[in-house]
């Protein structure tokens, strides 16, 4: 969902259209095609939803309804204006549906309050008990009462915020939502795109809400949000410069956007994130669904994995469909999907998608065609190719241990030494390591795969490889390290990266970048931050006992990724990654709060021996 003003606009306007763009491929067809209405949807408490609806010329035959619901508007507005492209891809333009856009309550023209992640209720008792469920319920109801020729049956799908109004479409549970896709969904905000395991996602929330908030009252707009314009195109440098994250407001929002200062008042997970996790609703749910996400989503891979796992398991007679590929946040809506970066997928990703994957889930439930499509579609990175299986982690995966060992050892065999030993550095929060190694103001994509050959040269990250694999090994599901630490300090985060290491004979390729080497690069496969303070509960921060050895598990979500013989795993270990996530002072406090004259210095430990071991705790198939 989070991204700078950049890419969301990109996102906008590419994935979602919400403009229209006189150029694009299916602009004239579109208009010659569709005749565009526009309404004002009334809700169950009286409030107004806005809604935008094309609907086909040829009204020979029913169609069914394909509905997006935004929070990114449904512009452009206007009867005479259309959008530039329909549907989840022009394969939907061209084969004739109903197609309506919303703009969700208390966005853009639509009446009422805006509230982030609108909390679910079970029980609906009075007309103003609502929610996103009972506004998706309400509005098709309307639609199929006023819509002429339409075959009773409704769809909805939606990519990162869209993808969660999706999911809460499925609360409306209401019998003509036939077949759903919540892609790249938001599930859990706090998991998502606020923290990642207490760390703050700071580069991409703080470009996001300045974007995102263009109205705070309940008065309908057309109004854009005006653009931050930071001065300089060094991400790195700015946040460094900015200081604590309290001087975001002390310097430059003037506590003037109330959705960033609720993410800033509540850096726990207390009550206002529990009431935003969709997750505990989703069980009585008949529709057809197909969960979609990238493998190098950087903002919603929790939300993707995480949903299709809850439907799955607390919807066992409901068709579940799970669609993972190598794409970053939405990638698989356009383009080719055939590389990030450096890396290269080997064949166009995207397209098959659309056509074979997305396509053809909704032509069955919505127009009754065949369909032959395995309950989980995967594609496997490092040998580029797609795999079916039908449930999610594959049955054929057997959990083992990957330990850290003396030396920067990193082996399936446990560690033999008895005497204590570890692996120590010096964590600087005002010298952190940086995410990328290039100057960006944003979360940049290409990160996911990106070279850590820079990290691995830095004193303050430590490292840790196989030998050379004599035979491929691949892993499938969730991942969860497992470290046993110590600290000088009273807090410290830990940010733990799997890597894929190409041996010296690689060979670069079309993708390659300039002035970049794939003989011995270091491509990043899976990565995750933690506030070690949370290690026990995000509910209940604990302070580290300076010197005192200390558990940190933590879970760095699913892969499905194949280390080729002749590669070696590597592992790397680091407390800083900035301006990714914020800077921990290293001391136990409230960090929304902290001074600039708080962040501390601090000696980090990491455990080898027997006795206290670290270690990942992963899936590898047999």
């Amino acid at each position: 969902m989070k991204k700078t003003l950049l890419t969301t606009l990109l996102l906008i306007i590419i994935v979602i259209g919400a403009y229209a763009q006189p150029k694009a491929p299916d602009a004239e067809y579109i208009k010659a095609n569709y005749q565009k209405y526009e309404y004002q949807i009334p809700m169950r408490d009286g409030k107004k939803l806005f809604t935008s609806v094309y609907v086909p010329k040829d009204q020979s035959k029913k169609y069914p309804i394909m509905m997006d619901r935004t929070p990114y508007s449904v512009a452009p507005y206007g009867t005479e204006l259309y959008k530039g492209s329909l549907g989840p891809s022009s394969l939907f333009t061209h084969d004739g549906f109903i197609f309506v856009y919303q703009d969700v309550r208390g966005r853009w023209m639509s009446e009422g309050i805006y509230e982030e992640m609108t909390p679910e209720k079970e029980i609906h008792k009075t007309k103003n008990d609502v929610d996103e469920g009972t506004d998706t319920y309400d509005t098709i109801n309307w639609l199929l009462k006023n819509l002429p020729n339409n075959n009773g049956k409704v769809g909805v799908w939606g990519i990162s915020y869209p993808g969660f109004y999706t999911t809460t479409a499925l609360l409306s549970r209401h019998p003509a939502l036939v077949a759903a896709s919540p892609q790249a969904p938001i599930a859990d905000l706090y998991r998502d795109d606020a923290f990642h395991n207490g760390a703050f996602m700071l580069v991409a929330n703080f470009g996001f809400y300045p974007f995102f908030t263009n109205r705070q009252d309940d008065k309908p707009t057309q109004r854009k949000a005006p653009e931050f314009d930071p001065g300089t195109a060094d991400g790195y440098d700015f946040f460094l410069k900015m200081g604590s994250v309290k001087n975001s407001n002390d310097k430059y929002y003037k506590d003037t956007i109330r959705l960033w200062n609720e993410m800033l008042d509540h850096p726990n997970y207390d009550q206002h994130w529990k009431d935003r996790n969709v997750l505990y609703h989703l069980h009585d749910i008949k529709t057809a669904v197909l969960v979609t996400g990238g493998w190098y989503d950087a903002e919603d891979l929790y939300g993707a994995i995480n949903t299709y796992k809850t439907l799955v398991k607390e919807n066992p007679k409901t068709p579940v469909y799970f669609a993972m590929g190598p794409w970053v946040h939405g990638g698989w809506s356009r383009g080719d999907g055939d590389h990030l970066g450096d890396v290269g997928f080997g064949s166009a990703t995207g397209p098959f998608y659309r056509e074979k994957i997305e396509f053809a889930f909704f032509s069955h439930y919505l127009k009754g065609t065949d369909l032959s499509l395995a309950p989980v579609s995967t594609f496997e990175t490092g040998l580029n190719s797609w795999k079916t299986y039908n449930v999610w982690p594959p049955k054929e995966a057997v959990e083992k241990n990957l330990y850290l060992l003396p030396g920067g050892k990193l082996s399936f065999d446990a560690p033999a030494v008895t005497t204590e030993s570890f692996d120590e550095f010096v964590s600087d929060p005002n010298k952190p390591v940086p995410f990328i190694n290039s100057i960006d103001m944003d979360m940049k994509r290409e990160y996911m795969t990106a070279d850590q050959r820079f990290a691995s040269q830095r004193p303050d990250v430590l490292t840790y490889a196989t030998d050379v694999l004599d035979h491929d090994v691949t892993i499938a599901g969730n991942i969860w390290a497992n470290l046993k630490v110590s600290t000088t300090g009273t807090d410290a985060d830990w940010v733990v990266k799997v890597i894929d290491v190409y041996p010296d004979s690689a060979k670069n390729d079309q993708w390659t970048g300039k002035d970049v080497y794939l003989s011995g690069y270091q491509q990043m496969v899976r990565s995750e931050a933690m506030r070690g303070k949370f290690r026990n509960g995000f509910d209940k921060p604990e302070v580290f006992v300076p010197g005192q050895i200390t558990p940190v598990n933590f879970e760095l979500q699913d892969v499905l990724h194949t280390f080729k013989k002749g590669h070696k795993l590597m592992v790397q270990v680091q407390s800083t990654w900035f301006p990714l996530i914020d800077r921990n002072t290293q001391q136990f406090q409230d960090i929304m709060k902290a001074k600039d004259t708080d962040f501390k210095k601090a000696t980090h430990k990491v455990y080898t021996s027997k006795d206290n071991a670290s270690f990942l705790k992963i899936r590898v198939m047999q």
